[in-house]
Parts: C-alpha cells; sequence; structure tokens
C-alpha cells in the first residue's frame, strides 16, 4: 500500500474514533451537568471552558505543529485529552468541572473541531489530486459525521445502565466518559503509526504570502461570525432545550441526534457532488440558509414530534459546507501554507465558539429556552449573504481549469 493511501486510511479511522467520543460528551454533558445540578448559566459556562481549551490547542497547533512534528503534536494532545476528560467524569463543583474541560479540551459542541481537525486537514489535500481533494475532504468529514452518529447513539448508554446497574445518573455518566477518555489511548497508538510522509519542511516562522493573507483574513473573519452563531447551537445547549422545552428523554435525544448525525454524514458526499456542478462557494451559501431558516421552526415548534422532524430536515443540510469550505480555504492557498490557513479559520471558530455558549446559557434563563436558536440563525443567515458577496468570484483550481 502507497504510504498516502495508508496514512489517510490511519487519519480516516482516528477521525471517526474522536468524532465518536466528542459526540458522546456533546449529547451526554448538558443531561449529566443538569444531573449535578448545574443551572443554564453555569452549565453554558462550563462549555465555554471546554472551547476555550479547544481554542488554545488549535492556536499552538497552528503556529507550532509543523515545527515540532506533526505527529509529535498529535500524539500530545491526545494524551492531554485523555488526562482532562478523566478529570472531567470525577470533577463535581462548576469550577473543577471548568477547569477539567479546558484542559481536556471537553467538546460541548458535540462535532469534532480542534487542534487534531486542524492537522490532520493539513496533511489530507497532499494525499490526493486537487480533482480528488474535495471527495477525499468529504469522505474524511463524512466518517467524522458517522462518528457522531455512532457517539449520539451511545449518549444514550447512562439512562440504560442507570435503569440496569447499581450506578445512579451522575455515576452512569461518570462512566460514559471514563469510556470516552479511554478512547484516546487508541487514537495515540494510531498516530503512532503514521509516516514521516506527513511531516513538513520546518520552517523558522509559519508564514502566508500576501495574496493568501489577505483571503484568510476576510474569510476567518465571516468564519468567526458563523462561529458565533453556531456557538448558540451547541449539541449540549440544543439537548438541554429539548430536555427542558418538551421533556424529551436522554434516550430520545440521544436517537435524535443519531439520525441527525446520519443526515450530516449523507450530506458531505452530496455536497462533494454539488459542488463539482455549481461550484465551492455556491454549494456553501445556498445549502446553508435553508438549514437556518428550518432552525428557527425548530425553536417555536408546538411539540417534539414537529421540533424533531424539523430538526433533522435541517440537519440534512446545516453540514453541506463543511467540506466544501476545507476543500476552499486549503484550495486557494499555497501547500506550504495549509497548516497555517486550516489552523488560523478554524481558530476563529473555534474562539467564537468558545465566547458564545455563555450568552446563549444566559439568554436560556427566565423561560426564553428558544431565544439561542433564533439568534444562531439569524447570525448565520447573514454569514451566508456576505459570504457569497465576498467571494463568488475567487475560484479554486479546478474550477478556473
Amino acid at each position: 500500500m502507497p504510504p498516502a493511501t495508508r496514512d489517510r486510511r490511519l487519519l480516516y479511522v482516528t477521525a471517526f474514533l474522536r468524532a465518536t467520543t466528542t459526540s458522546t460528551i456533546g449529547v451526554t454533558s448538558g443531561a449529566y451537568l443538569a444531573t449535578l445540578g448545574l443551572g443554564p448559566a453555569a452549565l453554558g459556562a462550563v462549555i465555554s471552558c471546554g472551547l476555550a481549551g479547544a481554542a488554545v490547542a488549535a492556536l499552538v497547533a497552528t503556529l507550532a505543529a509543523d515545527r515540532v512534528g506533526r505527529r509529535r503534536f498529535l500524539i500530545a494532545t491526545t494524551a492531554c485529552g485523555i488526562a482532562g476528560t478523566a478529570w472531567f467524569a470525577l470533577a463535581a463543583s462548576p469550577i473543577a468541572l471548568g477547569f477539567a474541560a479546558f484542559f481536556g479540551m471537553v467538546n460541548g459542541m458535540g462535532r469534532d473541531r480542534g487542534a487534531a481537525l486542524i492537522l490532520e486537514q493539513a496533511v489530507l489535500p497532499s494525499t490526493a489530486s486537487d480533482k480528488a481533494r474535495t471527495r477525499v475532504i468529504a469522505v474524511y468529514t463524512m466518517l467524522q459525521d458517522v462518528g457522531h452518529a455512532v457517539g449520539a447513539l451511545i449518549a444514550g448508554l447512562p439512562a440504560w445502565l442507570a435503569q440496569r446497574t447499581a450506578l445512579d445518573g451522575a455515576g452512569a455518566h461518570r462512566a460514559v466518559v471514563f469510556g470516552c477518555a479511554a478512547c484516546g489511548v487508541i487514537a495515540v497508538a494510531l498516530y503512532a503509526r503514521l509516516g514521516p510522509a506527513i511531516e513538513h519542511a520546518r520552517a523558522a516562522r509559519p508564514r502566508l504570502s500576501r495574496p493568501s493573507r489577505a483571503i484568510i483574513a476576510k474569510i476567518s473573519a465571516l468564519f468567526a461570525l458563523d462561529s458565533l452563531g453556531g456557538g448558540f447551537l451547541t449539541t449540549a445547549l440544543v439537548s438541554y432545550f429539548l430536555f427542558e422545552q418538551f421533556g424529551a428523554s436522554e434516550t430520545t435525544i440521544a436517537a435524535l441526534f443519531f439520525g441527525a448525525r446520519l443526515m450530516n454524514a449523507a450530506s458531505h458526499l452530496a455536497a462533494a457532488w454539488l459542488a463539482r456542478r455549481i461550484g465551492l462557494v455556491n454549494t456553501m451559501v445556498f445549502t446553508h440558509i435553508p438549514s437556518s431558516v428550518l432552525l428557527v421552526t425548530v425553536a417555536f415548534a408546538p411539540s417534539l414530534p414537529v421540533a424533531a422532524v424539523l430538526f433533522l430536515l435541517r440537519e440534512g443540510l446545516v453540514e453541506m459546507d463543511v467540506p466544501t469550505r476545507q476543500s476552499y480555504v486549503l484550495a486557494v492557498v499555497r501547500p506550504e501554507e495549509r497548516t497555517l490557513a486550516s489552523g488560523i479559520t478554524n481558530l476563529v471558530r473555534l474562539a467564537a465558539w468558545a465566547v458564545a455558549p455563555a450568552f446563549a446559557g444566559l439568554l436560556m434563563t427566565q423561560g426564553r429556552l428558544y431565544l439561542p436558536l433564533v439568534v444562531g440563525a439569524a447570525m448565520k443567515i447573514t454569514y451566508d449573504i456576505l459570504l457569497w458577496r465576498a467571494f463568488r468570484s475567487i475560484r479554486p483550481p479546478e474550477e478556473t481549469a
């Protein structure tokens, strides 16, 4: 097997595994923190701490990973995540939970975003041609969402354990969180098998050329707006909304997010197909706006079944911009700039995500559980319009050939 193919398959497996554990914690953490007695404001603050930790790791990855070695950095951050996640399972007070979430980069978004994603994205284009790049990334993101689906299903395990074992509600959640930490050990073993081809020539300092700087600065500002809206819609907060607004059980919520992630996974391959016909930017925008409109309808749904149907329809569209966005960013910069470009664009998304949940938790107080969904959707629609106006004329190589 060619080394590039082997490395790509290893990255596919680690992405699936990491997405599974991220989704499990994201879906179950809302109910878990509520079980520990945390209110909406404290819950939002803990989620923000976890996303802030992921943002710090992403910053370090962007600036230093190519110099210290990508494989070494992936192993180190995964080990840190193992320790922090185990601490999160043991913590009880809001302060301890916040520190543990930060150190372990506990991701309340329920979606795999962080330092490892930055480096893996930077490696993947070098394993494929320009023509195949979007499909390779689409397969990668599809496997992530299959992992998200499996993780959402596993998130129903605490309820099953509480019913059939001696564990109470909090104890059952802790057992599942410990299991997520243990999965990190497998990821470390897989990263250790990556070959030297994933490394990039180590420059004294990462740089972007002047044309790339202009593109990355503009698109990063727009991504920050999109992610600020997304931060009002974390998996943990949406699951909390369903839990409180409709009295949905953890098992029901887990099944709903399982279906949502399957819709996400299917949409990635559809996005690659659509992008070949209408372009990357058009695919990003014209699938994202309808998903935001559907999200507003979820906020005002009269019952859980109606909300569930609208939510699943939204999830069938909302992730179609992910592989296209990633492919676009990596295509419009030079190959040697990909780690920095991937790092900057992912970093601003993580930073915006880290800020928003604390405010979303405050908005949810006094019976306004629907408000974060409306605010988040409005921000995302604004982002889509601005993105299309700014980048519809800047095309990747395969669209200019």
